[in-house]
């Protein structure tokens, strides 16, 4: 009697409603992807026989396939959420060492500064040279953050200016014997200063003076108003108000002077005089009042982290209390030939396997690499409704199976009975 069939379809039913109740027990898991119950027909064929005439032995199940559809994404405002939109996995090492990917990007800094998951495996990213912004390794690191100290302090090398003289100014010894007299022009009127950072992070105020000379288009620099004090260089001009000195040292360089700066009696140590570059190359001279448009400098003083963005290619930038604003680091993702032959370990992580493939790494938005959305986490994609549905079909289906072991019960008895 055909008990086999029936009893392989309860097996089958039992599965699918494990798969169903798996799916809807998890719709509102971050970055989950639904499974699906795939099904085979089982048939055994005596030798001999012609084939067609065999009615099967039932059915199993073939696959339990998972759907890496795109979920949705909700925006949570948390700046340490991440969701990929598009392809791509998050690369994380789990507490044992093993390599393992997610779509779950609900990430967390731990008290060494690392971005980890809710299972404490670390966030995998690229290192990035936070002065330059270029990749300076292209093996995947944990991405670690300084939470737990300041960053250093960092001395000024080089100070940038634009502003413009004004090119109706006379030469600043004045003229007594013209008439009407022109009267000597004080130091101080064109003027302006910044604070630079000595090696220890403690701020000197440097005040920069500009004079015009007797000579056509020529400007004198001071660092001080003392009458004894030496101009520390020129700055020329050409006909037409474009800056054409001092002489550049090399293509790098541009017009650029060198002062050397002391460092301030706020500091006590004793440091060394250190030498600072004034980049000169936006300055002109036009028939307008003395204004300055732009004068930064590349020093800071030391900088607890305030707060960590994350751009759509998955650049790091972290915010300082110092003011400085830089990248970190850099998520990378990971993308597989066949992501259906990933296995899941649970905790929302995946690992590789043979069917998979080796993982392909990269970045947000490069090739096939989908774009991250900082402040939003990916949604289960599973589909209530439709499980719901398939739940009631699967229901039905074991219902069936049942009934056809009943009635093939019914029929052994008939002829057990039979006298």
């Amino acid at each position: 009697m055909g008990f086999q069939q029936g009893l392989s379809g309860l097996n089958a039913a039992s599965k699918n409603l494990d798969v169903i109740g798996n799916n809807i027990a998890n719709s509102s898991t971050t970055g989950f992807k639904a499974s699906r119950t795939e099904f085979a027909s089982m048939i055994a064929d005596a030798l001999g026989t012609s084939s067609g005439t065999s009615a099967g032995i039932g059915v199993e199940v073939s696959a339990i396939a998972q759907q890496f559809t795109q979920g949705n994404l909700t925006v949570t405002g948390n700046t340490l959420d991440l969701a990929i939109n598009g392809d791509g996995f998050f690369t994380v090492t789990l507490p044992d060492g093993t390599t393992a990917y997610t779509r779950s990007g609900n990430f967390k800094l731990d008290s060494t500064g690392n971005l980890v998951t809710n299972g404490s495996a670390q966030v995998m990213g690229y290192p990035i040279d936070p002065e330059t912004g270029l990749r300076t390794s292209s093996e995947p690191v944990a991405l670690n953050f300084p939470t737990s100290q300041p960053i250093a302090a960092k001395q000024t090398t080089e100070i940038t200016a634009a502003f413009n003289l004004d090119a109706r100014a006379t030469d600043a010894a004045g003229d007594a014997t013209a008439d009407p007299v022109i009267e000597a022009t004080p130091r101080s009127t064109y003027g302006t200063s910044i604070n630079v950072y000595d090696s220890q992070g403690v701020a000197t105020s440097v005040t920069l003076y500009f004079q015009k000379t007797a000579t056509d288009n020529t400007w004198d620099v001071y660092d001080s108003l003392d009458d004894t004090a030496t101009a520390i260089g020129q700055i020329t001009f050409d006909d037409n108000g474009n800056i054409t000195g001092p002489a550049a040292t090399s293509p790098d360089t541009g017009f650029a002077l060198s002062l050397t700066v002391n460092p301030s009696s706020d500091n006590p140590n004793n440091l060394a005089p250190f030498t600072v570059t004034l980049n000169l190359d936006d300055v002109t001279q036009y028939g307008a009042s003395f204004a300055v448009s732009d004068l930064s400098q590349d020093g800071y003083t030391v900088g607890q982290l305030t707060s960590i963005n994350v751009d759509t290619n998955g650049m790091i930038i972290t915010s300082y209390s110092n003011g400085v604003t830089r990248a970190e680091g850099q998520v990378a993702l990971a993308t597989f030939r066949n992501s259906q032959g990933l296995v899941n370990l649970g905790g929302n992580n995946w690992v590789e396997t043979i069917a998979s493939g080796q993982p392909v790494l990269g970045v947000p938005t490069e090739g096939a690499f989908g774009t991250l959305r900082a402040g939003a986490l990916e949604d289960s994609n599973v589909d209530l409704t439709a499980e719901l549905v398939n739940m009631m079909t699967a229901q039905r289906a074991y219902q069936a199976n049942a009934q056809t072991i009943k009635t093939q019960d019914q029929v052994l008895s008939t002829l057990v009975n039979l006298r």
